[in-house]
């Protein structure tokens, strides 16, 4: 019996913008500017961030109204719409729902497996991860389910991901991560990425 196929992807920095990264740029908080991009440790690195939101007092009406200028990135819409006409696609990031929500609306609604955040009173108290090391664990669990998976992304903590498929590539990955995955493919455009799933999926037989 032939497996179904079936793509993960990343979020953030690979089909919408990074959501910190324009925070940071909003509001001139540069320390904001650090991504999982940079930083292997998503625990510390969220920590962090939630300390730096309290310490400028941002709430999350300040991140909605962000988020409210954001748009997917130039042909990710195409692209996932191309995708999932011919593949099972699953969304699996380290964002929250709460960020996500809007951007997802602009790109059809595709299926999103993500985190939650603790917001009270516009302030946002503490961060729910869904369950630890969640990207590595979804793939191993639908590999479980007889799919043949394949999955992309840009940053460290997509390495776990990539690494659980039984194919995966790195996408618009900033240089570090390139050079230090040299065996994994790395494309910077969604047409040799949809071109990369097609032969992964035509090498990988049943």
């Amino acid at each position: 019996m032939k497996r179904q196929k079936l793509v993960t992807l990343d979020v953030e920095g690979v089909l919408t913008p990074e959501v910190w990264v324009n925070l940071a740029i909003r509001t001139g908080i540069e320390a904001l500017m650090v991504t999982t991009r940079e930083v292997r440790d998503y625990d510390l690195l969220m920590k962090k961030r939630l300390a730096i939101l309290d310490e400028h007092g941002l709430k999350m009406s300040d991140i909605s109204a962000v988020l409210a200028t954001l748009e997917p990135l130039g042909g990710a819409r195409d692209f996932l719409d191309d995708l999932r006409a011919d593949y099972s696609v699953v969304l699996l990031s380290d964002t929250f729902s709460q960020f996500a929500a809007p951007l997802m609306a602009q790109l059809g609604q595709p299926s999103i497996l993500c985190h939650q955040l603790e917001v009270v009173d516009d302030h946002i108290d503490d961060f729910v991860i869904r369950i630890p090391d969640h990207k590595r664990r979804s793939v191993e669990a639908f590999r479980s389910l007889n799919y043949h998976v394949l999955s992309a992304g840009d940053a460290y903590n997509d390495l776990a991901m990539i690494r659980a498929a039984n194919s995966g590539a790195l996408f618009l990955a900033p240089d570090n991560v390139i050079d230090e995955n040299p065996d994994l493919p790395a494309f910077d455009n969604y047409g040799d990425l949809r071109a990369w799933i097609d032969d992964a999926v035509a090498d990988g037989g049943a």
